[in-house]
C-alpha cells in the first residue's frame, strides 16, 4: 500500500513542473511532474537563461555528459534570449525520431525528475498522455534514469506501458505501436516495424544498458470496464488506478454513447459515465479518486468509498510553485474570489477528440475573437496524428493546423471546426509563448470545475498560497468542511446496487 493519500495531478505543459512536484513530495505526498512536451520545455527554459542554474545542475548529473553538452551548446543562452527573438524550435515528434530528438527527450525527462527528487527521499511520479505516443519510449527511459517512482498515464488505453517499463528496467529494447489513420475503405496491411517506435537502451548508452528500478504504474481511468481491461489484459503489472470524474481538469473521457450537448454546448454526462467503485474495489488494487476532491473533507469521503486517497490538480495549479504565469494565476484567483470563475468543457477544442476543460479568461484562447485573430500554425506537433498517404508512406497532420494543409493531407474539413492549438496555447500559459510576426501566441488555461473554489486556499490578507497550504487544508479535516467554506462540488461516484 502506498504511503501517500494525496496525488498532485500532472497538469498541462510545465504547470506541474519540478518545483511543484518537489514541494509536494517533500511533504510526504506524491508530487508528479507533467511529462508532456518536456523536450521543448527544457529547450525553452535554457533559452530563457536557466535562472538559478537548476537545469545546468541537473544536466551535470546526466550519465551521458556528451549528450548534455550538445543540448547546452544548441539551446542555452547566457542571460536569456532577447525578448524580440522567437524560440528556437525543437524537432517535431514522429514515429522514427532523429538522434537529436531522442537525446533531447531522454535528457529532458531525466532533468525534470532529477530536480523533483532532489533534496529528499520521498516518491516522485511523472504523468503522460497516452494520445501523445511518439515520445513514450524515450520519455520513460529518461524518467527512469533519474529514478522516477511512479508513472501515471491517461487519455487512452495504455495496455502496453507496463510491459515497456519491464523491458526498460531490464535494459532490453522496447517497442510501442503507433495508431495510424487510413483513408476510408482503404485496403491496407500495415508493416509492423514501420508502425512502431523502438528504443534500445544499450544502443543509446553506447553499448551497455543500465539496469533500472521499475516504477509502479497507475492508470488514469474513468470507468470500471477500462480498469478491469487494464488489470487483466495489460502486458505487465498495473499497480493501481486514478479514477477521474467528469469535472476533473484537463482532458476528460468522452461520454459513453452518442455525444449530446447541454444548452451551453458542453458534453452531457449521465449514469453510464459514473465509475462503478464496487467493481474497481474487487480488483484488489489501490485507487485514488479525482475530480472535485480538492477540498477539505473530501479525502475522508474518498477513503470511506474504499479509495487510498485522492488526486488533486486544480488547487495545485494556482499555487505559488506551479508553472502557470503568475499574472494568469492572479487573474484566476481574483475571478474565483469574486465568484466569476468559469470553466467550459469544450467538446471540440482538443485535436485529440477528448473534451477539454478551458478556463474562461479574457485575452486567452477561450475567447472566439482571440482564436479568430490567430493565424493557424503547427510547429510543435505533439498532437499530430499519423496517417497513411496514397503512396503508402506515413504522414502527419493535426486538425488544428492550417485548414488547407490538413485537407491537402486527406483530412476532413469538418474535423477542423472548433479545433485549437493546444501545444502553443499551453506553452504560452507557462511563460513560453512563441513570437509570431503578428504577436505572441495567446495562452490556453485549463482547470477543473473546482476552480470556483481555489480562493479558499488564500489566507486572510494574502494574494497567493503554497503547495504546503493546499496539503494542510486537505488533511486538516477528514470529516467535514470548516465553517464558512463553500459547499464542495460533488461527483456522484457510486457502487452498483
Amino acid at each position: 500500500m502506498a504511503s501517500f493519500s494525496i496525488i498532485q495531478g500532472g497538469m498541462g505543459v510545465g504547470v506541474s513542473g519540478w518545483p511543484l512536484a518537489r514541494a509536494v513530495s517533500r511533504r510526504g505526498q506524491l508530487g508528479v511532474v507533467s511529462g508532456t512536451g518536456l523536450a521543448a520545455v527544457l529547450a525553452r527554459r535554457l533559452q530563457t537563461g536557466d535562472i538559478g542554474g537548476h537545469l545546468r545542475r541537473a544536466l551535470a548529473k546526466f550519465p551521458l555528459p556528451a549528450i548534455a553538452q550538445r543540448i547546452l551548446d544548441k539551446y542555452f543562452v547566457e542571460g536569456g534570449k532577447r525578448e524580440k527573438d522567437p524560440f528556437v524550435l525543437t524537432p517535431m515528434p514522429q514515429v522514427k525520431e532523429s538522434l537529436a530528438a531522442r537525446e533531447l527527450t531522454v535528457t529532458a525527462n531525466f532533468v525534470e525528475v532529477f530536480l523533483a527528487k532532489e533534496g529528499h527521499t520521498n516518491a516522485v511520479g511523472i504523468n503522460y498522455l497516452e494520445k501523445i505516443q511518439f515520445p513514450h519510449l524515450t520519455s520513460l527511459f529518461g524518467a527512469m534514469l533519474a529514478g522516477v517512482d511512479y508513472v501515471l498515464m491517461g487519455a487512452g488505453i495504455p495496455r502496453v506501458i507496463p510491459g515497456v517499463l519491464d523491458a526498460l528496467a531490464a535494459g532490453k529494447p522496447a517497442t510501442y505501436r503507433i495508431d495510424i489513420e487510413h483513408a476510408k475503405d482503404a485496403d491496407v496491411s500495415d508493416n509492423e516495424e514501420e508502425c512502431c517506435t523502438t528504443f534500445d537502451p544499450a544502443l543509446f548508452c553506447g553499448g551497455l544498458a543500465p539496469h533500472l528500478a521499475r516504477p509502479r504504474f497507475l492508470a488514469i481511468i474513468s470507468s470500471a470496464t477500462l480498469a478491469m481491461t487494464l488489470a487483466r489484459k495489460s502486458n505487465g503489472q498495473v499497480d493501481g488506478f486514478v479514477v477521474e470524474g467528469a469535472i476533473a481538469g484537463g482532458h476528460n473521457a468522452p461520454p459513453r454513447g452518442p455525444m449530446q450537448l447541454n444548452e451551453r454546448g458542453e458534453p452531457l454526462y449521465g449514469p453510464r459515465d459514473v465509475a462503478d467503485l464496487e467493481k474497481i474495489r474487487a480488483l484488489k488494487l489501490p485507487f485514488w479518486l479525482a475530480g472535485g476532491f480538492g477540498q477539505p473533507g473530501k479525502l475522508a469521503e474518498a477513503e470511506a468509498l474504499g479509495a487510498s486517497g485522492i488526486q488533486v490538480g486544480t488547487a495545485f495549479a494556482f499555487c505559488e510553485e506551479s508553472g502557470i504565469d503568475p499574472e494568469i494565476k492572479q487573474r484566476v484567483l481574483a475571478e474565483s474570489l469574486s465568484g466569476a470563475a468559469r470553466v467550459f468543457t469544450d467538446p471540440a477544442a482538443s485535436p485529440t477528440g477528448f473534451p477539454l476543460k478551458v478556463v474562461q479568461l479574457p485575452g486567452t484562447v477561450s475567447e472566439p475573437t482571440v482564436v479568430a485573430s490567430r493565424e493557424r500554425n503547427c510547429d510543435l506537433g505533439y498532437l499530430r496524428q499519423t496517417y497513411r498517404k496514397e503512396d503508402g508512406t506515413l504522414g502527419y497532420r493535426c486538425p488544428a493546423e492550417p485548414i488547407d494543409d490538413y485537407v491537402r493531407k486527406g483530412g476532413r474539413v469538418e474535423d477542423t471546426v472548433g479545433r485549437k492549438c493546444l501545444c502553443n496555447g499551453l506553452f504560452a500559459t507557462v511563460g513560453f509563448a512563441q513570437l509570431r510576426p503578428e504577436g505572441a501566441e495567446p495562452p490556453l488555461v485549463t482547470a477543473g470545475d473546482d476552480v470556483v473554489n481555489v480562493h479558499h486556499f488564500l489566507r486572510p490578507g494574502h494574494k497567493t498560497y503554497s503547495a504546503a497550504e493546499v496539503i494542510e487544508r486537505l488533511l486538516e479535516s477528514r470529516i467535514a468542511n470548516p465553517d464558512g467554506c463553500q459547499k464542495p462540488l460533488n461527483y456522484d461516484f457510486q457502487s452498483s446496487p
